[in-house]
């Protein structure tokens, strides 16, 4: 009886999914109102970073909203969407990836978010949009651009940006994207902060909240 594998237990994760870049997994502690699925973020890292790195905005939030993150690392220094012009073996991996929670873990289907910061963020909304009838929410940490890609669906985009990033100047990239966004129909969530090319902690539990909002 009861499904066909055990529950993972909570904490730090490696996928085994074969040769290949490292995916995390970070499974929410239970809390004492365990009740129903977990809210799955895909959490993706900027240019140079890897899983860690994506897991590291959002991982101090993850047992108080219940986030079950899953964190994969790019095949190159960054996303290949990026480097190649095109979706290639990353989305392929990312694909494993969530085929293989969605057997093991209890996941809400309303609230499926994708997340990164910087390039990560890029991706994010790029994949996200091109994927929203899988993703209902994005959310997109200091992003710099957004890849033209045809649209499944109109998931909720969460959007930050520092006001004085120098790596990704704001009047350059969010200041853009928001508006070719919202001209869309596409409802976004945009919250511009007096800081550098960082996520604050207040803008990830700000991330955090607006995800669990109904």
């Amino acid at each position: 009886a009861g499904s066909a594998f055990p529950a993972p237990a909570p904490g730090l994760h490696a996928l085994d999914l074969g040769p290949g870049p490292e995916v995390l997994v970070r499974v929410p502690a239970p809390s004492e109102d365990d009740a129903g699925p977990q809210r799955l973020v895909l959490t993706l890292h900027g240019a140079g970073g890897d899983a860690r790195g994506g897991l590291a905005p959002l991982l101090p939030l993850a047992d108080a909203h219940r986030l079950l993150l899953v964190a994969p690392s790019s095949r190159d220094g960054t996303w290949d969407v990026i480097t190649q012009g095109g979706w290639g073996s990353d989305v392929r991996r990312i694909d494993d990836a969530l085929t293989q929670v969605f057997a093991t873990h209890p996941v809400n289907p309303t609230r499926l978010a994708i997340s990164g910061f910087s390039d990560g963020a890029s991706y994010a909304l790029s994949l996200g949009l091109a994927n929203a009838d899988l993703f209902t929410h994005v959310i997109a940490f200091s992003p710099g651009f957004l890849v033209p890609t045809p649209r499944t669906g109109t998931p909720h985009v969460y959007l930050s940006h520092g006001r004085a990033d120098t790596v990704l100047p704001i009047d350059r990239t969010s200041r853009r994207i928001v508006p070719g966004l919202r001209a869309a129909g596409i409802p976004v969530e945009v919250h511009e902060f007096d800081g550098p090319h960082v996520v604050p902690p207040n803008i990830a539990e700000n991330a955090a909240c607006w995800l669990a909002s109904p």
